[in-house]
């Protein structure tokens, strides 16, 4: 799914250069949980910026799907985005004037879904993660681990390959931080990929690989006890 070679980063020129990520390599099989882990300023939250499309290395190979795409222009990062890439954030992103069920559906209207379509496939999704009966509350009137089911439900509906999560139990308390980890458990059951930048040990222990990141660089990997 994921492959990358001398994988690099640098941020501002000459005396101010700053090299985020310092020639990282790495594969993530299709099917696969790897959680990557550091310190703040590391490179997680570079690394997965670019895993996402969302960022350029300045270095290095990056292969999605055997597609070698350092080299995509920004049109063709979009699309190849939208149709591969589901993304889980900490901070949920969703719109506070959007019910659930449009939150959802929204990507679908870029995708140019027809509209009968979008909202099906939304509720249907939202019955998935356990808000069948929430189809029409805002973000406002939902709780955190309510929050994060939504944007679960979202990062699905493009029926992407790969799931990038950052932080995604970072806004939750204990109990629900173990509901959204174990929802995901249950979709990389079913065959999603996905790839969680996290710094609590406890999260990066339901992942089957653990990358741990320092100073930008890969130091160690490990399969959690």
């Amino acid at each position: 799914m994921i492959e990358v070679q001398d994988l690099r980063k640098t941020y501002g020129q000459g005396a101010e250069a700053f090299e985020a990520l310092r020639g990282v390599s790495f594969r993530v099989e299709d099917g696969e949980f790897v959680a990557v882990m550091g310190p703040s300023g590391c490179g997680k939250s570079t690394l997965l910026a670019i895993l996402g499309l969302l960022d350029h290395s300045s270095a290095g190979s990056y292969r999605l799907k055997g597609r070698e795409v350092s080299g995509l222009d920004d049109t063709e990062r979009t699309l190849f985005r939208r149709e591969t890439i589901g993304f889980v954030f900490q901070s949920f992103n969703l719109l506070p004037r959007m019910t659930s069920l449009e939150n959802v559906a929204l990507p679908m209207t870029y995708a140019n879904v027809h509209r009968r379509e979008r909202r099906q496939r939304a509720a249907e999704l939202l019955t998935k993660v356990g808000l069948g009966d929430k189809l029409k509350r805002t973000p406002l009137e939902l709780s955190g681990g309510q929050r994060q089911r939504v944007s679960v439900a979202r990062s699905l509906v493009n029926r992407p390959a790969l799931m990038l999560a950052d932080e995604p139990t970072g806004n939750l308390d204990s109990k629900t931080s173990l509901e959204i980890l174990d929802l995901l458990g249950q979709l990389h059951a079913e065959g999603m990929t996905i790839l969680l930048v996290t710094h609590d040990s406890r999260v990066a222990a339901r992942a089957q690989r653990v990358l741990h990141f320092s100073d930008g660089l890969l130091v160690k990997e490990e399969a959690p006890s």
